[in-house]
């Protein structure tokens, strides 16, 4: 298959997440930093754009309505040997973490990811690590953000989310009640 879009920046990226408004956001973010985006919802639709695009950065989320974003790092990797890609996840623990660089992804990210700090980690060169974000997230930012998708995943409900987050269900609510945190 020939590229459908032209691409003379060399700057072709895949995104594959299945939150909606977030991939929305990433793309919209992307396309500001000069990035060529093809948005997908699932590793299905992700492989499709990525054989008939040919990108050379990818974007997985790690947990998809169809299936596992880890799962398609091999075939990106046969598309585009060199391809550049990044794990995002909001359930970060080391296993997946190890799991995602052995299968072949130049990182891996919790979400709330900055999008400065994802294109920065995209286009920086083998074996160099980007710079520090100019204003990260604060430590109650980071809590705050994990809390609202970890309620938003459970569809609202405040007795799940607190179940899930191992914290009372009144503490819980006290945090949702507040504004978030600069």
């Amino acid at each position: 298959m020939n590229d459908a879009v032209p691409d003379p920046t060399g700057k072709k990226l895949l995104i594959v997440e299945d939150d909606k408004v977030f991939r929305n956001r990433l793309t919209l973010s992307m396309e500001r930093k000069g990035f060529i985006v093809f948005a997908a919802e699932g590793t299905e639709e992700g492989g499709i754009l990525a054989a008939e695009h040919k990108p050379h950065y990818a974007i997985l989320d790690m947990r998809l309505e169809d299936g596992n974003g880890l799962d398609l790092v091999p075939m990106l990797r046969q598309i585009q040997h060199d391809m550049r890609i990044i794990i995002l996840t909001g359930y970060g623990n080391i296993a997946s973490a190890v799991s995602a660089v052995k299968a072949g992804a130049v990182d891996y990210l919790a979400k709330p990811a900055d999008p400065d700090h994802i294109a920065n980690t995209l286009l920086m060169t083998q074996g160099q690590t980007p710079p520090p974000p100019e204003n990260p997230m604060s430590a109650d930012r980071v809590k705050w953000e994990h809390i609202q998708r970890v309620y938003e995943l459970c569809d609202r409900n405040v007795s799940e989310t607190a179940r899930r987050l191992n914290m009372h269900r009144r503490t819980l609510q006290r945090i949702l009640a507040k504004r978030s945190p600069q």
